[in-house]
């Protein structure tokens, strides 16, 4: 890092909540420097006060209640928090850049891609059409879109979630910023293309000389990208320094815990207790979509696998591999094109609405975000009761289910009466699971249930998954894009790319001594600790 003046300077920032929370301050007492060219993570769990952080470099606080209350934020050699949001205005974009979390809710979704990165220029310079056209197309080709004409003409929704977050790293850095902040960029993206993101960022960073705040809560991240660190929990600092300092040796028991809490990506002793026969079985199950203009896509091309009573299967593969299409046709919400979907030996594919009717409650799904999946205007109790009411079980007999499935996932009986709402993330998604255990399934389809959770509440949802599995001998189709997660809880591994199953076999064979070249792609492209952010 050179030796000047930092960029960023945070002295003792306080940043108040809403009275009647469960603490006064969301930020306390954060002191933090950023020096040019340099990279500085903030990492911890959701509610640790990390975004707020940027916000308030930002300007975009969701105010008058949650505020700034003491301390500084120099940037420039000018205190932001003494800015107008006219003086802000100009500042953002310009000198200061930020890659949001969820490109698809910060991108204008009735926006041409190259009409947003142009809004840049736009608003900060007085260029004329044609060089700002020039200019998008150039930031596209600078970030390794392909095709930056056709892309800078299309809809977000024509994107897929690595080019849109692409897309915004154009954006933030269309006029050179001097400080550049990325918020959580590559939480749900696969591991290839957060490999790419991050080296994308990285190389950006370094070439450019600017200083970069991430925030994230993955420490596999932090030894990609970071060359310091610091740990927010509860809004308070507990530890900063070095990045390679602090992840070889922690010194804040939150730290401890957080890095014990990653997948460590090895297979446990599992052996578990599984029914000589498959309960599932795919053979040769084909789906084509047909788009407009007559089109056809293959989502799935001649998959054929099998799960028995008490196994744990893992679907692996990048966004688009097919996995999830998978995890649909199986709980019957998407037909199938050609093959066949044997349920205990039933072609469950060929029943139809009625037909399937009888399977319904044995094949559960637990799915990826548990906030979308759950009626925000149900409460839980109805949530979990629902399907028990349906199948003709009392509302009393129902209700102490509902309460038994709450206390097996870790949640009191008072949550029965509450809103989704009122739930933190890693809440929902045990609700999820006992709404998807309230028919007592025999097969479990679960699609990427940990993606966006912390590393300390996606631990425990991982075990809650395993203790379940054993108590009720489920067998679990686990979908998900992360492998570790998959080292640790799958028997079996099924790697799919493009729609075909390239590699099938036992987890430890499968993740440790990968026989086809995407396999080890996907293997080499893990964000791990003990890799240095030289």
């Amino acid at each position: 890092m050179p030796a000047s003046d930092p960029v960023l300077l945070i002295d003792g920032l306080d940043i108040c909540l809403p009275p009647g929370g469960d603490r006064p301050l969301a930020v306390s007492g954060v002191s933090l420097t950023l020096g040019p060219g340099e990279a500085l993570c903030i990492v911890g769990e959701s509610g640790s006060g990390k975004s707020m952080i940027a916000n308030a470099v930002m300007g975009l606080l969701p105010g008058p209640q949650v505020r700034p209350t003491a301390g500084r934020i120099r940037f420039d050699g000018q205190d932001l928090l003494d800015l107008s949001d006219l003086q802000m205005q100009t500042l953002r974009g310009r000198r200061i850049g930020m890659i949001f979390q969820e490109p698809m809710t910060a991108l204008n979704p009735i926006m041409r891609i190259g009409d947003q990165i142009a809004e840049v220029y736009r608003s900060h310079t007085d260029i004329g059409r044609r060089e700002c056209r020039e200019k998008v197309l150039a930031a596209l080709a600078d970030v390794g879109l392909p095709d930056p004409v056709r892309l800078a003409d299309s809809y977000p929704f024509r994107l897929s979630g690595g080019q849109r977050q692409r897309v915004m790293i154009a954006a933030a850095l269309a006029l050179e910023p001097a400080l550049l902040i990325a918020d959580e960029p590559t939480t749900a993206l696969d591991v290839t293309t957060q490999a790419q993101i991050l080296k994308l960022i990285r190389d950006l960073q370094r070439r450019r000389g600017m200083a970069l705040l991430f925030i994230t809560h993955d420490f596999g991240v932090v030894a990609e990208i970071a060359d310091r660190v610091a740990v927010m929990s509860q809004g308070v600092m507990v530890e900063s320094g070095p990045a390679r300092a602090v992840l070889d040796r922690p010194q804040h028991p939150y730290t401890q815990k957080l890095i014990a809490a990653i997948p460590h990506g090895q297979s446990g002793d599992r052996a578990p207790a599984m029914a000589p026969t498959a309960l599932l079985e795919l053979d040769q199950v084909t789906k084509t979509y047909r788009l407009p203009g007559g089109r056809e896509v293959a989502a799935l091309k001649g998959v054929s696998l099998s799960l028995r009573k008490g196994e744990t299967l893992g679907i692996v593969g990048e966004s688009g591999s097919g996995k999830s299409t998978i995890g649909r046709c199986v709980t019957g919400l998407t037909p199938i094109s050609s093959g066949r979907i044997l349920f205990e030996g039933t072609d469950i594919s060929k029943l139809g609405p009625k037909g399937l009717k009888p399977y319904r409650g044995r094949i559960q799904m637990v799915f990826q975000d548990p906030y979308a999946s759950l009626n925000p205007r149900h409460r839980v109790g109805s949530a979990i009761m629902t399907g028990m009411l349906m199948q003709g079980i009392p509302k009393t007999k129902a209700r102490d289910r509902a309460v038994e499935l709450l206390s097996l996932v870790g949640l009191g009986p008072e949550a029965l009466e509450r809103y989704p709402h009122e739930f933190s993330g890693g809440q929902r998604q045990r609700i999820g699971i006992a709404r998807a255990l309230a028919m007592e399934p025999e097969l479990l389809v679960a699609d990427e249930p940990v993606s966006a959770l912390d590393v300390s509440v996606q631990a425990q949802v991982l075990e809650l998954f395993d203790q379940v599995r054993k108590k009720f001998d489920l067998a679990l189709l686990f979908i998900t894009h992360d492998l570790r997660v998959a080292a640790q809880m799958c028997d079996r591994v099924a790697v799919m790319r493009a729609g075909e199953l390239v590699e099938y076999g036992e987890g430890s064979q499968v993740l440790h001594d990968p026989r086809h070249a995407y396999t080890r792609e996907l293997m080499a492209a893990v964000p791990r600790l003990e890799r240095s952010a030289s």
